[in-house]
């Protein structure tokens, strides 16, 4: 199905790539693993191996020396063959774009590799359950303990830690308490002592589970700080802004997967000897639903390519394409559910297992709201309400 999106050449080599790798596996591997509550190792070593994993990433540090209009495109074609991966968000683009934007060379050299190839996987740590994402409230503190640190507190909704080699911690630095936004960023092994972690029962038919981090005293030396101590406010917005262009890659690659379901089926689907699709109270739902999707995922390339250009218009149109897009997503996955009829319930479709990661989309990695309220604030110049 063709849409708004032109590709570059390295940009449609990129995803027939990534739709050769997924065509191998299919969507009821992914959902065959995640319903077991297991893992899609050989899937992510694959996509490692092929460059998949840190097209943005530094080509020094093992990566392919992109951005995000590339990773976009990775992650957007994962989803659109019913594959959405919050990992891939979560470690190589959260987590690697923090360590490449502001890490030293040895840490860079230990970790970011390894987050190309698939070898290596780490987790992002920065809501908590009282604080949720509102980084001026956290509670999670790191203190100074000799030449290192010793961290405690508790993180919540962590998403894949259980697959993680370590954990990227924002943390509320003790020794500048005085300092409202005095934040600093820490990698801790998963299995450093002192660290444990209890699984969420969600409704969530995904390999990434989410888990409550408890931190009781985690000590940490001087080469787990990323940048530098009362600094991290300012480094987290590296993978801030990326995670919510890449949640807006996910949708909309989510976003074309329904419509193209939906279209097929109502082009095969006959009743009365007339195909479904043919009636507009089905062709113009799935019109709307195609329009809202091809607009979104033009708001997310265009986030990602003032990402690329160091633009500081960024974050305006970070969350702009994530709101765009998380609507757009759970808009035409309903109505291609609806399309289907009492096929859109069966596991044989593969549209009802994508609703809760969509929905999940509306609220995460920020609420709906706080989009709302970041653009009323921000772009309209409205005074704050909170």
């Amino acid at each position: 199905m063709s849409g708004l999106i032109q590709d570059t050449d390295e940009h449609q080599a990129i995803r027939d790539s990534v739709g050769a790798i997924t065509k191998r596996y299919g969507q009821e591997y992914f959902l065959e693993r995640s319903r077991a509550g297991g893992d899609i190792d050989e899937l992510w070593r694959e996509l490692g191996d092929a460059g998949l994993l840190g097209v943005h990433l530094p080509e020094e540090y093992g990566g392919g020396g992109g951005g995000m209009a590339e990773a976009v495109v990775v992650v957007e074609e994962l989803s659109a063959h019913g594959l959405p991966m919050l990992i891939w968000v979560i470690s190589p683009a959260i987590c690697g774009s923090i360590l490449a934007a502001h890490a030293d060379h040895e840490m860079k050299q230990k970790w970011l590799p390894g987050m190309a190839d698939g070898t290596k996987k780490m987790a992002f740590g920065l809501t908590e359950p009282d604080a949720g994402s509102n980084s001026h409230n956290l509670k999670t503190t790191a203190r100074r303990d000799g030449d290192g640190w010793l961290i405690s507190g508790q993180k919540y909704y962590i998403s894949a830690i259980d697959q993680a080699d370590a954990l990227l911690v924002i943390t509320r630095d003790a020794d500048l308490s005085g300092e409202r936004s005095a934040l600093s960023i820490f990698v801790v092994p998963t299995d450093a002592p002192g660290l444990t972690m209890q699984e969420i029962p969600t409704a969530i038919v995904s390999s990434d589970k989410q888990f409550t981090v408890f931190l009781d005293d985690v000590r940490v030396g001087p080469d787990a700080l990323v940048g530098e101590a009362g600094r991290g406010l300012q480094q987290v917005f590296s993978g801030l802004n990326p995670e919510r262009i890449l949640v807006g890659a996910i949708c909309g690659g989510i976003g074309r997967f329904a419509v193209e379901k939906a279209s097929a089926y109502a082009r095969d689907r006959k009743v009365w000897n007339t195909p479904i699709g043919a009636h507009q109270g089905l062709s113009h739902p799935l019109a709307e639903s195609h329009i809202a999707v091809e607009v979104s995922r033009l708001a997310t390339r265009h986030a990602a390519e003032l990402a690329d250009s160091d633009s500081p218009a960024v974050g305006e149109a970070s969350n702009i394409a994530k709101f765009a897009a998380s609507e757009a997503a759970l808009k035409a996955l309903d109505q291609a559910i609806q399309t289907h009829g009492g096929n859109g319930l069966s596991k044989e479709y593969g549209l009802s297992e994508l609703w809760f990661v969509t929905r999940l989309m509306r609220t995460a990695p920020v609420s709906r709201e706080m989009v709302l309220n970041f653009v009323a604030q921000t772009s309209l110049g409205l005074p704050r309400s909170y």
